[in-house]
């Protein structure tokens, strides 16, 4: 698990699995997209537009599984010291503010037919919107700062601060009252989803996962490569 650490490990690895997950990545998006697109029925209140929910969904859950990654990265390289941190910081940030940004647009799509607007100020919204411009604010601080020690310093803390709204993301639907619906899929029950709409979700899930990982590989390889450059 050295990999995880050492960005000269790390380089190691990619090598072997980045061909192999970009492969995957887009077998799983395509076929994703052929059972999202056509072979899901339509949901008996919300007609064709519930196909949203294929690309929403996902994006959101990665979108909050980036910045998850970041913190744990960050309390690493405060912590512990591994410069390896500030590094998949630097690189994932706009990887999880591209996914933010995906999940509301969708999301603005999918409620303006069952809400009848765009956007309403309700605590998941709200949340969400909060974690896309934690998200800017993040690689606008990486952007900045010419000492690199001190920007990758109050960046980490930044995202510290910010893993604050992770909790309220995910359980704004549980404690305030809000338009948006609760969690169709959970540990502790059954999912209230057909399984015709919960295999498409599970295989667009993956196909997002494996896409958003190769990404990160290429843009931490990327990152790794101008360190040893400017070095």
């Amino acid at each position: 698990m050295k990999f995880l650490i050492n960005p000269n490990r790390f380089n190691e690895a990619a090598d072997f699995l980045l061909k192999p997950f970009l492969i995957l990545s887009c077998i799983l998006l395509i076929i994703g997209l052929i059972f999202s697109f056509y072979l899901s029925p339509d949901d008996y209140q919300q007609g064709s537009t519930v196909r949203i929910m294929y690309i929403h969904v996902p994006s959101a859950w990665l979108a909050l599984m980036t910045y998850a990654v970041m913190t744990i990265y960050s309390i690493a390289a405060l912590a512990f010291r591994t410069p390896f941190g500030f590094i998949v910081n630097t690189a994932v940030a706009p990887i999880g503010a591209t996914f933010t940004l995906i999940c509301i647009i969708s999301g603005s799509m999918w409620g303006k037919p069952m809400w009848g607007t765009w956007w309403v100020w309700d605590a998941r919204l709200t949340s969400v919107a909060l974690l896309f411009i934690v998200y800017l604010i993040i690689i606008f601080i990486n952007l900045s700062f010419e000492n690199r020690v001190v920007r990758e310093k109050v960046s980490a803390i930044f995202i510290l601060l910010g893993s604050i709204n992770l909790p309220i993301v995910k359980f704004s639907v549980d404690w305030w009252n809000t338009l948006h619906q609760p969690a169709s899929i959970s540990k502790l029950s059954k999912p209230n989803i057909d399984p015709s709409m919960m295999t498409p979700l599970i295989i667009m899930t993956f196909a997002f996962i494996f896409l958003g990982i190769t990404i990160a590989i290429l843009r931490i390889k990327t990152e790794i490569l101008s360190r040893k450059v400017g070095s």
